[in-house]
């Protein structure tokens, strides 16, 4: 009898999940007092339902008798202030999910209990409430089929017109925490997903299809700030703006993700709205910055910005009718003077219905006209001027070219900016590589033309003629090998942008260069190989050889499929960074943070390495037909490890390691934590590495030496001080990258922040003349390394590796 009364309870039995019920039911009002004794009950009812749904079927027929939902409720409505809103939505939440039977499901979407709860007057009073209430409605939504979905809503007739899961999620659409965002448009995504054509008529209707436009606003507030965040000065350094820039068009992306979630629904209407609103409340104020009067710019946004939203607008979202709606309009004025350029009658009706479609579509929306420019005025107001210009365009007995160049988007892609040359050439190649553009489109841009030559009528390639990369190739090319030979103020990233540019028109249209641009390329090749070799003269001549090994597959991947690809970040990079060089004060804006002599000198020479890889391997395809595939030869010499404790000779002396004092000079140099000592001063050249030793004299051996100090020759830059004739001043580099074989030879800086200037040695001399004698001997072991790294460039340079540049011509 005895042990029966301590025999442990069950707590996943029907007897005790009644006795749960039954206690919950007793209570009238829910304050702070008995808070917890609800919230112990409330989560005890989810674990058993949760276990019943699984195990024992009793249970859960418990659960529907006794109308628990009911009581959650009503527990709700009894509350005063005392907080239980949200551990009771968290339990309800982790019940439905948790819930795996079809049967399980309906009862608790159905007696509209879900959507009490779901309408109840929460206090979101800066809590963590909200975040509690959306989980619960996005449990819930995770719970929707075709047969549950009617339960959550009311019809009158055949039409929905109440739908609070969804109503109510939308309201924290724009909520401050991500995380809030991202659930609700998960919630929303698990809705349009149910293919019921009552509930998409009433998402896709007004006024609740203005989450649509909500949605398309807020991306162009975004679209504005990061206008500001790129054009607008600031006294953050580079990088820092870089990062804000980073997150600023990370969360435009997300949005168009979401665009593109939910046009894969495949719902028709809900696509149409979609698309719409995309189109005339976001592209077309951003493509009426590209049209010639510059007065009605919608968003008042820069053409780079434009160029890059448009670009991340039809790689992300896409679909035929954005694609060729943008592509249109781009397109407008140059499709206009095609048509015109050739025979109208031969062309036909097909390019004059691409024109008044165009002309149509730029007029009508399914919203406001104010909406669409965004001030005020109908786009199709501005038709007959642009029309007007057009045909004054035609008409004019100036050069054609010249007229041209100032219509639509030839005004970029021949513009003397560089920003502006690549992100037009950059938005017509997204265009065109869309396997959404109509064929006609298609043949205007001229991508991918010939290769439907068989297929064409006469007509169409007529048209195909005229298109903008076919008839202004040379142009093209020109202006992208301007890029490419620009001063060192063009950041490489830019470059090697205008070189994958020009391998790609090159490869798409099967052309090559013409005489004029193939002597413009030997000029340029010549001058990245003058500025290579300049650099020998520069304190990091001693990393080349590994700095090109380093760079080459890093620099083929950008010129091959740069990652900047799919993201065109680079065309913000580039405006950033000209908006910082035009900067009337230089000061006011801090262009690194660890910007360091050696540090700036190594990006100097770094790039300089990137640069002449760049056009080794455009000097390859131009003549080859492909890129370069193996990497540099391994054979050079590169710097060698110091890592040894112990060595035999000088050059591979590491710190401790004991060596001859040969012909090293005595001097003296004062330690910040050492004090002054008796040091004798050895540089050492070895093929293209090489070290000053600072040696302290063994106490038993009089002819050996420990190694207290070292540095690297490059750099050095001796220099006897004027005023005192025995000291000796020695720069010493102090940015160290590191090359790491395990990772592809890879390198990492350990620069640090705190350096304001590099390091400096002060030794003293016994005399002038040993001060001057050891000065000498510095400079002349620098030479010899400087040297032996000049001769193994150079036989790289004339190796087979690099097929001579006139060889090559005299071959073809």
């Amino acid at each position: 009898m005895w042990r029966s009364l301590w025999r442990s309870i069950d707590r996943f039995s029907l007897q005790h999940f009644k006795y749960v019920i039954g206690e919950l039911r007793r209570i009238e009002v829910v304050d702070k007092f008995n808070r917890d004794l609800v919230i112990d009950l409330l989560q005890s009812i989810v674990e058993i339902v949760t276990y019943g749904d699984r195990q024992d079927p009793l249970i859960f027929e418990c659960f529907m008798e006794y109308q628990v939902l009911a009581e959650f409720v009503r527990v709700l409505k009894i509350s005063k202030n005392s907080r239980i809103e949200a551990p009771l939505l968290q339990y309800l939440s982790i019940m439905i999910q948790n819930m795996d039977s079809e049967h399980a499901i309906y009862y608790c979407l159905s007696n509209d209990y879900i959507n009490s709860i779901i309408t109840h007057q929460f206090k979101f009073d800066g809590t963590d409430l909200a975040s509690y209430y959306i989980s619960f409605l996005r449990a819930v939504s995770s719970k929707l089929n075709r047969d549950t979905l009617c339960l959550l809503v009311k019809v009158q007739g055949d039409v929905v017109v109440s739908f609070p899961l969804y109503s109510e999620a939308l309201k924290f659409a724009q909520h401050g925490e991500k995380m809030i965002q991202t659930a609700v448009r998960a919630l929303t995504l698990n809705i349009y997903n149910v293919s019921d054509d009552m509930v998409h008529q009433f998402i896709t209707s007004l006024p609740v299809s203005k989450y649509f436009m909500d949605l398309v606003y807020s991306l162009k507030e975004q679209s504005v700030h990061l206008d500001n965040l790129v054009h607008g000065l600031s006294e953050k350094c580079i990088s820092q703006r870089r990062k804000e820039l980073l997150l600023e068009t990370d969360k435009i992306v997300d949005d168009l993700y979401y665009f593109k979630d939910i046009l894969c629904v495949g719902e028709s209407r809900l696509n149409e709205v979609v698309e719409q609103n995309l189109v005339n409340m976001f592209a077309f104020p951003i493509l009426l910055s590209l049209l010639p009067l510059r007065q009605i710019d919608g968003l008042n946004l820069s053409a780079i910005t434009s160029f890059y939203l448009l670009s991340r607008l039809i790689q992300v979202v896409g679909g035929q009718y954005i694609t060729n709606s943008v592509a249109r309009v781009v397109l407008y004025h140059y499709m206009s003077l095609s048509v015109r350029n050739v025979d109208e009658e031969s062309v036909g009706a097909s390019f004059s219905n691409h024109l008044n479609y165009t002309e149509r579509l730029m007029c009508s929306g399914s919203v406001s006209e104010k909406e669409v420019n965004g001030n005020g005025k109908p786009l199709c107001a501005h038709l007959p001027r642009c029309n007007h210009l057009s045909s004054s365009l035609i008409n004019s007995t100036a050069d054609d070219n010249v007229c041209l160049k100032r219509s639509g988007i030839l005004e970029f892609i021949l513009s003397n900016n560089h920003g502006h040359l690549l992100a037009a050439l950059y938005l017509l190649l997204t265009l065109a590589e869309s396997k959404d553009l109509d064929y006609l489109l298609e043949l205007l841009i001229g991508v991918g033309s010939m290769q439907h030559v068989t297929s064409c009528s006469i007509s169409s390639l007529k048209v195909a003629d005229q298109s903008i990369f076919t008839k202004f190739m040379p142009q093209i090319s020109n202006a992208l090998l301007k890029v490419l030979a620009s001063e060192p103020c063009c950041c490489v990233l830019i470059r090697q942008q205008a070189g994958w540019l020009l391998l790609k028109l090159l490869a798409l249209q099967g052309k090559k260069l013409d005489d004029n641009n193939l002597l413009q390329f030997i000029t340029s090749y010549e001058q990245s190989r003058e500025c290579l070799q300049r650099e020998l003269d520069g304190c990091w001549f001693d990393y080349i050889l590994d700095t090109l090994r380093n760079e080459w597959a890093s620099c083929k991947a950008a010129l091959e499929q740069p990652s900047q690809t799919e993201d065109p970040f680079f065309l913000l990079e580039h405006a950033l960074c000209q908006q910082i060089s035009a900067a009337p004060d230089q000061k006011s804006v801090p262009v690194s943070d660890d910007a360091t002599t050696s540090h700036l000198a190594w990006k100097r020479m770094v790039d300089a390495v990137k640069v002449f890889i760049a056009h080794v391997q455009l000097k390859s395809f131009i003549w080859k037909g492909k890129l370069l595939e193996k990497p540099l030869s391994d054979s050079v010499e590169s710097p060698p490890d110091y890592g040894r404790t112990h060595a035999s000779d000088l050059s591979s002396a590491s710190f401790g390691s004991e060596v001859s004092l040969g012909s090293g000079i005595p001097c003296r140099i004062a330690f910040p934590n050492a004090g002054i000592r008796d040091i004798y001063l050895i540089p050492v050249a070895s093929g293209v590495s090489g070290r000053l030793l600072l040696v302290e004299k063994h106490p038993f051996r009089s002819q050996r030496g420990v190694v207290l100090a070292m540095a690297p020759l490059a750099g050095l830059s001796p220099k006897i001080d004027a005023d005192h004739p025995t000291w000796l001043h020695l720069s010493i580099r102090e940015f160290d990258p590191k090359f790491n074989a395990n990772k592809g030879r890879s390198y990492s800086s350990k620069a640090s922040s705190n350096h304001n200037a590099d390091g400096r040695w002060t030794l003293g001399f016994a005399n002038a003349k040993a001060c001057e004698t050891a000065c000498l001997l510095i400079l002349e072991e620098t030479s010899r390394q400087r040297s032996s790294v000049s001769e193994a460039l150079a036989t790289l340079l004339q190796s087979d590796f690099l097929v001579d540049l006139s060889e090559s011509q005299n071959h073809e």
